[in-house]
């Protein structure tokens, strides 16, 4: 008997195998017939049994419920509940993608949590401290309630103890998560547990007792509002020193009424002009916060950052007081990445190897809260793909960002979209400081919902009404992911969001697998350190 090409019994003649002559010698029984079967029918049934099972394995996969990877290709989603050993190599959607022919495929991280992982509280903590059990100045805890903020953060929670205690320290935490507040609690607390001599004099340039550096004019105007409201029942004044301007508007910012600042806010560039040109002075400083570390330390900061540290009463021993008759500076390095030559510039100034490290659980994890899909796609495919993604997306969903490398792209997709008559705000670093800072005020008041922009808008900006991040261009490196996907499901978002990406080049696709095996293995991303005691190595 033999199957048909149609799969129907036919009967065809049975050929007997013929005895050997050894087996003829040894007397053996005579064989029974044999069925000898074309290759290229077992070939045929052997491609339809392996049909058969991955259309099993779909099937599977379709029954496993809550996935934490979907794929185009189902065999290759991965269910919440599978395990990937932590040297074990999964197997990835992106590994051909390099391949012209991958173009059209995508996978899509799901949300494997509702709320941001900063807001909750590990089983072993119980509820955590409140602010009030934390010791805070009472007139802080009003300044809280004007902010309507009555419950800490992960970050808050490890971060404020340890800073009151006067330890200088690197504290490191995802986007989002608060860390404004984990260091300006402490430093306007040690302010008002210690207050200013009396003998001290006005005159001369200011001296303020804390200074926290900024990388942008609009992130010192966000902190500086959030200080402010802090700062108001207290009796504190705070200030914002900001460039864009003449040496004459320095001068104004740091002589308007009421003289003498407890607490500046300054950008890099300024604070320098104000120190060379004795505006300023750090005698008196007693805190210091380095925010967005890994920026101050890039090629086009660091030089003025050290000039800055320079002026300051850093320690060259351990933090905290140096004796009953002086003080030194404690210093407090913040930010959620961290470059590699962070600890050569703070050891000229300061014994880094006194620091703490205060890191939160999820430092260098992919948002869990936060759908981030990934789209292999030609370059000629991008804008179409992002004008659909406009149209499906309405303006009552709440806000958009997308992203691109350079300001000459910026510039482009907003001619685009103005052909469109799509309304929207660009931002870059070729306008001025204060047409920044202007543009991106209005994106945050709502009045347009739609931000084309640089990594400029990536790093530190409150953007909780942002609810779709847009990778038109993917970033360079894993670190700008990390800080463009923190644009979305941040404390105070009232829903996680969502991430698309295009990855259109060769070597985006490198970056997207290091991102999809970290996610299979619900590990952190590769490449990245928090201690400032141990740099990484070249």
């Amino acid at each position: 008997m033999a199957l048909s090409r149609g799969g129907v019994v036919a009967a065809f003649p049975l050929v007997p195998r013929r005895l050997t002559a050894t087996e003829a010698a040894e007397g053996a029984a005579p064989p029974e017939n044999v069925v000898r079967v074309p290759w290229a029918l077992r070939m045929r049934l052997q491609r339809g049994g392996q049909r058969r099972e991955r259309k099993q394995g779909e099937a599977a996969a379709r029954r496993t419920g809550k996935l934490l990877l979907r794929s185009r290709r189902p065999e290759l989603s991965q269910p919440s509940w599978q395990t990937v050993g932590r040297w074990e190599q999964p197997q990835l959607v992106s590994a051909g993608w390099k391949h012209r022919k991958a173009c059209g495929d995508y996978f899509q991280l799901e949300p494997l949590q509702s709320a941001a992982p900063a807001l909750q509280v590990p089983p072993d903590a119980g509820q955590g401290p409140s602010f009030e059990e934390m010791g805070l100045q009472p007139a802080l805890l009003a300044g809280l309630g004007s902010l309507s903020i009555s419950r800490p953060t992960a970050v808050q929670r490890i971060t404020i103890p340890a800073l009151r205690r006067g330890r200088s320290a690197l504290c490191a935490a995802e986007t989002g998560s608060g860390k404004t507040l984990a260091y300006l609690l402490p430093l306007l607390d040690g302010l008002l547990s210690r207050p200013a001599a009396p003998e001290v004099e006005a005159a001369g340039p200011p001296a303020p007792r804390g200074l926290v550096v900024l990388p942008s004019r609009e992130l010192a105007l966000q902190v500086g509002a959030v200080a402010a409201a802090l700062c108001r029942p207290a009796g504190l004044h705070v200030r914002g020193l900001t460039g864009g301007g003449a040496a004459g508007g320095l001068r104004r910012q740091l002589r308007a009424p009421p003289p003498g600042p407890a607490v500046l806010l300054g950008t890099p560039g300024a604070l320098r002009e104000a120190l060379r040109r004795r505006f300023l002075a750090l005698e008196r400083l007693r805190w210091m916060v380095l925010d967005e570390a890994d920026t101050l330390v890039d090629d086009s900061f660091a030089g003025i950052l050290e000039e800055i540290l320079a002026h300051a009463p850093l320690a060259v021993g351990a933090p905290g007081p140096a004796g009953l008759w002086e003080e030194r500076t404690q210093v407090v390095v913040v930010g959620a990445t961290f470059p590699t030559g962070l600890c050569q510039t703070l050891g000229k100034f300061t014994d880094v190897g006194q620091f703490v490290t205060l890191a939160t659980r999820s430092l260098h994890r992919l948002p869990p809260h936060v759908q981030q899909k990934f789209v292999r796609i030609k370059g000629q495919d991008k804008l179409p793909e992002l004008l659909q993604l406009l149209k499906e997306h309405p303006a009552s969903s709440g806000a958009i960002i997308i992203f691109c490398k350079s300001a000459s792209t910026v510039n482009w997709l907003g001619y685009i979209l103005d052909d469109h008559r799509i309304k929207h705000l660009r931002l870059q670093g070729q306008m001025s400081a204060a047409a920044r800072a202007d543009i991106f005020a209005s994106f945050q008041k709502g009045d347009v919902s739609i931000l084309v922009c640089t990594d400029l808008a990536s790093r530190g900006l409150d953007t909780s009404s942002v609810q779709l991040v847009v990778n038109y261009d993917f970033p360079d490196t894993l670190q700008d992911y990390l800080h463009r996907v923190g644009r979305v499901g941040r404390v105070g978002s009232k829903t996680p969001g969502a991430v698309v990406s295009f990855v259109t080049h060769r070597w985006d696709v490198d970056l997207v697998r290091k991102i999809e095996t970290a996610a299979r293995k619900r590990s952190g991303l590769p490449g990245m350190d928090s201690s400032i005691n141990s740099p990484k190595k070249d």
